[in-house]
């Protein structure tokens, strides 16, 4: 018998369908929920999808084999990817996936012998700022070299506790693809919810006093020419939301853990 036979299973596919006025724009949700259960896209949830929509098996299947989130082979406990787009590239990712791919004896979309970490290089994920980037399980890891990525990768598959950069504690990409279902796991708010590049313009616009004019105004005088419209007031709110949060994380996360680069950065920051 199919884990995707179970009743619980089968309750929350419809409980996806559920939140769409047409029910075939449930699919993808309904594809991570299959994954976060069987670890891949199997024949077997391709057909149950295609029953439960009224479609067919070949639309599904389009779709499972289109996007590169859904995986048809078993992805391990940890799916790690290694951004090789241009930026990440130039700074450091090819570096980083090669000595990856050495130290677990795997290549791009494999499976260790452990079944712990599934590696794959991966395009841009809007993460320039903090370049090269990697991600496990799809959260963040920002500012890799090659050895802080093989810490990483290694206390992983020690199961020691890892906490992403700018979100939460690591989980199992399966309890992830729940996640990414629609079903949250209570922790949206766990860790920091931006860095410091992200925020640089928000500072910038604080110490400054710019801000963005009236809805109304047809210009503003407060800004100097060519800054675009900033408001100080949500700036400087996001950016002591961001300090507290950043606070309350470091206070939880053992530094040991902490890649290497990030510990010197800011170590000189001190």
């Amino acid at each position: 018998m199919s884990a995707l036979d179970s009743a619980q299973v089968r309750d929350d596919l419809q409980a996806i369908i559920a939140r769409y006025p047409q029910k075939r724009s449930a699919l993808l949700p309904m594809l991570h929920l299959t994954q976060s259960v069987e670890g891949r896209v199997t024949p077997e949830a391709i057909e149950l999808c295609a029953e439960l929509l009224d479609i067919s098996t070949a639309e599904v299947n389009g779709v499972a084999t289109f996007y590169t989130m859904y995986k048809r082979r078993e992805v391990g406990e940890h799916h790690v990817g290694v951004c090789t787009n241009t930026l990440c590239a130039v700074m450091g990712g090819d570096a980083i996936f090669e000595r990856l791919r050495d130290h677990l004896g795997i290549g791009n979309d494999e499976r260790t012998a452990d079944g712990k970490v599934t590696l794959e290089h991966i395009e841009c994920n809007a993460a320039c700022d903090y370049a090269p980037v990697m991600t496990v399980n799809w959260e963040f890891f920002d500012n890799q070299t090659p050895d802080s990525a093989v810490e990483l990768v290694d206390d992983l598959r020690a199961g020691k506790p890892v906490t992403a950069t700018r979100g939460a504690r690591i989980t199992s990409w399966r309890e992830a693809e729940r996640v990414l279902a629609g079903f949250p796991d209570g922790r949206a708010d766990e860790g920091p919810a931006a860095g410091e590049a992200s925020l640089a313009g928000l500072r910038l616009a604080r110490e400054n006093g710019w801000t963005a004019p009236d809805a109304d105004a047809s210009s503003s005088t407060d800004a100097p020419e060519g800054a675009g419209p900033t408001d100080a007031g949500s700036a400087e709110a996001a950016v002591a939301q961001a300090d507290t949060q950043r606070a309350e994380s470091e206070t939880k996360v053992d530094d040991t853990k902490t890649p290497p680069a990030q510990r010197e950065e800011a170590e000189d920051s001190e």
